[in-house]
């Protein structure tokens, strides 16, 4: 299980590990946090007086300190994984779900015609598509899109990495992806 790091105003930084939350704890960096805690961690004994050492760690933490510039940047690196679940595992012509396996990063503007490798030039397409409109513009091929792409922002992002999220953390970033987000179908 892994715990959503928040900067102090709420923006997204990383996902980390339970024990890199609880080097946070430790060290007076957690600002705030939210949920209701997730995973117990327990220590040796304190000296001083006999108890044993416990850090609850919250699945949302926003930790103390300067923002890091990367966390301002504004678009999310590209990653076929990414792109495929954006486009939820749909070929954005023939509209059939696929597994991973069978999908294709597809331009449409051709990189060939100097096409950017970029989320708007990008969509998910099956490999069979993929082939079938080669390096020709959508129209040329006479293929249209099912579906326009788009640039996901910074909680989109962070669901779109794949991992396991807990519903507080789900809660937290769903409540800032738009509402046009195929994130929400």
């Amino acid at each position: 299980m892994d715990v959503l790091q928040l900067d102090v105003s709420g923006r997204p930084q990383a996902w980390i590990t339970t024990r890199e939350a609880a080097v946070i704890y430790a060290s007076d960096g957690v600002a705030w946090t939210l949920g209701e805690p997730c995973q117990v961690l327990r220590g040796g004994l304190q000296r001083r007086t006999g108890l044993q050492s416990r850090i609850e760690v919250h699945p949302i933490i926003a930790v103390r300190g300067a923002v890091p510039s990367r966390a301002w940047r504004q678009a999310p690196a590209l990653s076929n994984n990414k792109l495929f679940a954006r486009d939820r595992f749909i070929c954005a012509y023939c509209g059939h779900s696929f597994h991973p396996d069978d999908l294709t990063r597809e331009h449409i503007q051709p990189s060939s015609r100097g096409g950017a490798d970029s989320w708007m030039n990008c969509i998910t397409a099956c490999r069979g598509c993929n082939g079938r409109k080669g390096s020709r513009m959508p129209e040329e091929a006479h293929m249209s899109l099912l579906y326009l792409p788009y640039v996901p922002n910074l909680h989109e992002d962070m669901i779109l990495r794949g991992r396991r999220i807990l519903a507080d953390q789900m809660d937290f970033l769903l409540a800032c992806v738009p509402r046009s987000s195929r994130l929400h179908d």
